[in-house]
């Protein structure tokens, strides 16, 4: 059974396209069920982060039927109606593996070399393992690729710099600010990514956290390994004044902070500049409030730019991990000497890499 990839990221769709595709994470079993439930798959494994969403699957039918149905789950499932064209991306052996490399070593990240999609994938991986929604072809497949992610961190530099959400975070929070020195940051949902953010922002000088979660256990526990303060989730404008940047990445499918709740709140800061990170798909934040006076609102797509740079300085490196993931590729699906059997004849639509 070949394996087969259809998904969108950010080389293929905006976040306004993105968020309307994301699964809440507690869905994601059922979802995956539900997906095989259709015949046409036989493995499944449902990978949602901010940037992709992406469908791995096995499939006894042909190609074409089991990308219809893929995309038709897809759709279904997020009531999307609106037209779709190159979004969406489809991908069969051997591109399907070599993308499914690429993605756990970081290559098809908006941060070239970054590391946190691998934990992402693993856990992605885990749920649908958990639930018995894989077998032999899947299982090999994941477990190849966390393998070639570990062989190109340790064989290659491609991860020098700034290789995170968290990292590029800071350097465009140190453009708005010039130091960060005495900044206060509150962070609104206490997950893993903007616990980092928060970290590299101590780390570079921040003065204090404070924690708002929908669990106020959590926002504590995070708030005392930071050694900040945890304030109850509907009452995260307390202390606004202070606060001098806010990091936002719940998984509240509307809006938490709009133009409406923040713009009163303002006259409370003077003329001091505001930095909105919102790194949710679904966003947190309201486009709208980067209309406000002295409000810096960046979301996941905007931190490409600062991205880009660290993509110059790794280029040498990138062909050195295709080679590497081109032979793991090979071995995989049962050609070691070249290029996967069958290349050229499998389908491989829209790419995003």
């Amino acid at each position: 059974m070949p394996i087969v990839v259809l998904g969108l990221s950010h080389h293929t769709a905006p976040v306004a396209v993105r968020e309307r595709f994301a699964f809440a994470e507690g869905a994601l079993a059922d979802a995956t069920r539900r997906l095989r439930e259709s015949g046409l798959i036989e493995e499944a494994v449902i990978l949602s982060t901010c940037n992709r969403v992406e469908l791995y699957a096995t499939t006894s039918a042909e190609p074409r039927a089991a990308f219809t149905e893929l995309r038709r789950f897809l759709l279904t499932h997020h009531n999307y109606t609106e037209p779709l064209g190159a979004e969406i991306y489809e991908l069969g052996e051997p591109h399907s593996v070599e993308h499914l490399f690429k993605v756990a070593a970081g290559l098809d990240s908006m941060v070239l070399g970054e590391t946190e999609i691998l934990g992402q994938l693993k856990q992605a991986y885990d749920l649908a393992l958990k639930h018995q929604h894989t077998g032999r072809r899947l299982n090999k497949a994941f477990q190849s690729a966390f393998n070639v992610a570990k062989k190109i961190r340790t064989e290659t530099n491609i991860q020098r710099g700034s290789v995170s959400v968290a990292s590029v975070s800071v350097e465009l929070a140190e453009k708005i600010f010039d130091r960060l020195t005495g900044r206060t940051v509150m962070v609104i949902g206490a997950g893993d990514t903007s616990e980092k953010t928060a970290r590299a922002l101590l780390s570079r000088g921040a003065h204090s956290v404070i924690v708002s979660n929908r669990s106020h256990d959590r926002a504590e526990a995070l708030a005392k390994e930071l050694g900040g303060r945890a304030i109850h989730f509907d009452e995260w404008h307390t202390g606004f004044a202070q606060i001098d940047i806010i990091i936002s990445s719940t998984s509240a499918p509307h809006y938490v902070l709009t133009r409406a709740k923040l713009e009163p709140l303002l006259a409370l800061r003077g003329s001091r500049p505001l930095l909105l990170i919102d790194i949710a798909v679904p966003r947190d934040i309201e486009p709208e409030v980067n209309f406000l006076d002295d409000v810096y609102l960046y979301n996941v797509d905007d931190l490409q730019g600062i991205a880009d740079d660290y993509m110059k300085l790794r280029r040498e490196e990138l062909a050195i991990c295709e080679r590497i993931i081109q032979e793991k590729a090979c071995a995989l699906l049962g050609n070691p000497g070249g290029r996967p059997a069958g290349a050229g004849s499998q389908l491989a639509f829209g790419q995003g890499s």
